[in-house]
């Protein structure tokens, strides 16, 4: 008797740490109300298939083959929350695209910085080094950010037409 009522004294005593444990946690912020920085390119309950890539989180395909089309099972990032075709809630959806790496994308799909320090009067051609991002509705394997060695495009101010006239 005296051993079950230690142990009943001993489970109590646990109950009471496990408690105030918890307790501990809330009131010492444990549970965050800030907003992740993603959170504000991501539209409120739009379709998931259209979500930019920075809202979702997907799968590696191991079996897709580049240039080909395949689908990625995606999930939404937290905070962000989308609807299916029929606007019914969604966390995890499939989008297909085409399977390549975001360096290998079109140039239209990218945006890249410009330099002003290189002239596009030279020979041969002068290239600048560009950090290229890749726009938001893109989606595309590997890092969205990448170097890019591009050509100069600089003329002076002068139309080419103008320039060759000169």
């Amino acid at each position: 008797m005296a051993a079950a009522a230690g142990a009943l004294l001993g489970l109590g005593r646990l109950w009471r740490l496990l408690l105030f444990l918890s307790q501990f946690c809330v009131l010492s912020g444990g549970e965050t109300t800030e907003i992740p920085p993603y959170v504000t390119k991501c539209p409120s309950n739009g379709l998931c298939s259209r979500l930019p890539a920075d809202c979702i989180d997907c799968a590696t395909n191991f079996s897709c083959v580049y240039g080909k089309p395949a689908t990625f099972d995606c999930a939404v990032k937290p905070s962000v929350t989308c609807v299916d075709r029929e606007l019914r809630a969604q966390e995890s959806f499939v989008i297909n695209m085409t399977c390549r790496f975001c360096w290998q994308l079109p140039e239209t799909d990218y945006e890249c910085t410009s330099s002003t320090s290189c002239m596009a009067v030279s020979c041969p051609r002068q290239r600048y080094a560009a950090n290229c991002t890749v726009r938001d509705h893109i989606h595309c394997l590997g890092n969205r950010t990448f170097p890019k060695m591009l050509y100069c495009n600089w003329t002076g101010g002068y139309k080419w037409s103008t320039a060759l006239a000169l």
